[in-house]
């Protein structure tokens, strides 16, 4: 966000083109929770079965669709490639503005870990494994899902680079990176997205939407809406709620949307009536003094920690 930039002219912002030729509505879904029960509380989840009851997830996909979602995001790693192949029973054969994202690089060896692996032969692999699952020949993005320090960096991405030549990548995105990172992958490919956990309170990557900004690059925030103090029924995200007729997770969402305008929440969901919360934050209007105030809640949280610790 830059200081001349109005609020008018970022709520006026709902889509954004991934790599320059896909556009989409600026908030999208995420399929990671649609694994598992639908009760089970998203701290315990381990996204290693498919969901129960099945059908309830087709109907979420769909309806996510029908109400105008154009980016749908999931990983070989949910549910061991089961989140791509429910996404292919509810969607295929998708609708031509329907963006279909997925990631590679990630191993599941039991229900509790998740280890990266960024051996060339196994992304281009998990890719091929990807392409079958989802009913596509040629996925629109493919992130990496997590970098493995085991395997130099320009051979992870130069696999995706791969792909992307033999036409089975359209755009090739990261996750969970530094700017330093995403200047090396630069030097290899073209890097459409990036996706990192980013919220009001966990602004740890400030430095990487502003430099993803500069450079028109997506920018994908997962666990987009924040839990903590701040989210309370007294706390100051219910508090400019309030004022501006919004439920606080849409609110918290329009702050992301302010934020920047390459900025694409992915937030995820079993239910469909927290669908259409989740996407009425496109309407949401925030004037410059509620989006300074929200802007401020991580500093005031920082401050907080500090004082406790000391005590």
């Amino acid at each position: 966000m830059t200081n001349t930039e109005t609020s008018t002219d970022r709520i006026d912002r709902q889509t954004f083109a991934i790599g320059g030729d896909l556009t989409v509505r600026r908030i999208g879904y995420g399929t990671m929770r649609l694994a598992d029960t639908p009760d089970i509380k998203p701290a315990d989840a381990v996204i290693w079965h498919a969901p129960t009851p099945r059908s309830a997830a087709l109907d979420v996909l769909r309806a996510a669709v029908g109400n105008g979602v154009q980016l749908i995001d999931t990983a070989d790693s949910y549910a061991l490639g089961g989140g791509e192949e429910l996404i292919a029973e509810a969607l295929h054969p998708y609708a031509e503005d329907v963006v279909v994202a997925t990631k590679v690089g990630v191993t599941r060896p039991s229900p509790t870990e998740w280890v990266p692996l960024g051996h060339p032969a196994y992304l281009r692999q998990q890719a091929e494994l990807s392409l079958r699952r989802l009913r596509v020949e040629r996925i629109d993005l493919l992130q990496l899902h997590r970098i493995d320090p085991g395997v130099p960096l320009a051979d992870q991405i130069g696999a995706l680079k791969q792909l992307q030549d033999e036409g089975k990548v359209r755009h090739i995105g990261l996750s969970e990176v530094t700017v330093g990172e995403l200047e090396q992958a630069l030097e290899i490919a073209p890097i459409a997205t990036v996706q990192n956990w980013y919220n009001l309170a966990a602004r740890r990557h400030d430095e990487v939407v502003d430099f993803t900004a500069e450079r028109g690059i997506a920018f994908l925030p997962f666990f987009p809406i924040a839990t903590g103090g701040h989210a309370g029924a007294d706390g100051p995200v219910a508090e400019v709620a309030r004022e501006v007729g919004a439920t606080p997770a849409q609110t918290a969402l329009a702050w992301l949307l302010h934020r920047s305008p390459n900025i694409l929440p992915i937030p995820g969901t079993t239910s469909g009536k927290h669908l259409a919360e989740n996407l009425g934050a496109l309407a949401v209007g925030l004037t410059d003094e509620q989006y300074a105030r929200l802007d401020g809640i991580a500093a005031a949280e920082a401050a907080a920690s500090e004082a406790s610790a000391s005590e």
